[in-house]
């Protein structure tokens, strides 16, 4: 019987957080956010590290004191933890990374509401180790940046016509080189940066999620008929 940290109990892990649990496409979670900041890569890039750090963190260091903590304060002392880093996390963009800590404003400490977090440490790292804890933490934190750069790509591409624009906010001044102008001359299409562009874009992501895993289970479904084909044949 495999143990527990299994390298398929990790794998497994990871492959939740990234795809078949991801925060924004499966679980609907962190909306507010996800919808409101991704108007640009770089946007999405910051929110969505801030918040992979604040899973792996939080994640880890609740499954470090689930012994000590009572089950019937286990959501305030799990709140305080979460708020307390990112804290942390929102005085070190002020200092480092200040222009964009202006853009992102409130998203930044309305993290700690972010029902993804406080809800993996609930259900996940206050019942399981600190390595499948901060891995499960990162899997889901890179899973929802992950969608938050896509995302802030097409937007950003519809509506301004380029890639990784301001991205001095994140890099400083040497790195406005990265801007990839997709169209000269391009009038954007504001649409594409309004709320309702980006509840349009999240739902072609998710219905292109759902095509995919369902094009998945069809092959996996033909390879098992062709599979006990072979097998009764062979009997026969």
């Amino acid at each position: 019987m495999a143990s527990n940290d299994s390298s398929d109990d990790y794998g497994e892990i990871a492959q939740n957080g990234l795809w078949d649990n991801n925060p924004a496409l499966v679980q609907i979670l962190g909306l507010c956010p996800l919808l409101a900041v991704s108007g640009t890569v770089i946007n999405g890039l910051g929110l969505g590290i801030a918040t992979l750090v604040t899973l792996v963190l939080s994640n880890a260091v609740v499954s470090l004191i689930r012994h000590q903590v009572k089950p019937d304060v286990r959501i305030p002392v799990f709140v305080v933890v979460i708020a307390s880093i990112v804290t942390a996390i929102e005085l070190a963009m002020n200092a480092y990374v200040h222009d964009l800590y202006l853009v992102l404003g409130i998203f930044i400490p309305l993290i700690v509401t972010n029902c993804s977090v406080l809800g993996r440490a609930e259900a996940f790292a206050s019942k399981t180790t600190v390595g499948r804890a901060a891995l499960d933490g990162f899997a889901m934190g890179l899973g929802f940046l992950a969608i938050l750069v896509v995302l802030g790509g097409l937007r950003e591409a519809l509506g301004k016509g380029t890639l990784f624009s301001q991205a001095h906010l994140m890099f400083g001044e040497g790195a406005k080189w990265i801007t990839i102008t997709l169209i000269d001359d391009y009038r954007g299409f504001l649409f594409a940066l309004l709320p309702p562009g980006a509840f349009i874009g999240l739902g072609l992501l998710i219905a292109l999620k759902n095509a995919i895993d369902t094009r998945r289970k069809q092959r996996r479904g033909a390879a098992t008929v062709v599979i006990r084909g072979n097998a009764t044949g062979t009997a026969a």
